[in-house]
């Protein structure tokens, strides 16, 4: 793992900054590769499986609810279409396009804070599932494919400004 930090990368850039604001002295670090997966994320850090936050994107309508959940459960977007899909219709497949116009980043380096969404797209709604509890470090994409912040699992609840709700299975 590299320890190298490129601040002109804005989407880590923002993540750094979310940090900061929010009083935490975590700091985003550079992999020597992109993690498109859970499983190459926790490879790369020496960790496991379920010690990656992974954000999962859903969109019910034009709402972005964002799903933070650990890398060895899996996203039941069924068990959140009681409460999201009444109020903004049916869950639909969030694609490249709407992942970056609601966050600010694209696929791959999605991170939990920091969003920067697009002129006439809100920010998502923020779920964390309490599987990451049972962690002392979990680990969090930092707004690029090959960057990560790692932190206490109640910090990235605060952090995040997510709410904490059940919402996986295990894979």
């Amino acid at each position: 793992m590299s320890q190298t930090h490129d601040d002109s990368h804005p989407g880590v850039a923002r993540v750094r900054g979310a940090l900061r604001a929010a009083g935490c002295q975590a700091e985003p670090r550079w992999l020597d590769e992109a993690t498109h997966t859970a499983a190459q994320a926790a490879e790369a850090l020496g960790v496991p499986l379920g010690a990656i936050a992974k954000s999962v994107l859903l969109r019910f309508g034009e709402q972005a609810v964002l799903c933070i959940t650990a890398g060895d459960r899996r996203v039941n977007a069924a068990s959140l279409s009681a409460e999201f899909g009444q109020k903004f219709g049916p869950h639909q497949k969030a694609d490249a396009d709407f992942v970056r116009r609601h966050t600010g980043f694209a696929i791959g380096g999605v991170a939990p804070l920091g969003f920067e969404p697009s002129p006439g797209s809100a920010a998502p709604q923020v779920l964390m599932d309490p599987s990451l509890m049972r962690f002392e470090t979990v680990w969090a994409a930092a707004g690029h494919p090959r960057t990560v912040f790692g932190l206490p699992p109640q910090q990235l609840l605060q952090h995040s400004q997510a709410r904490l709700t059940p919402f996986a299975d295990e894979t």
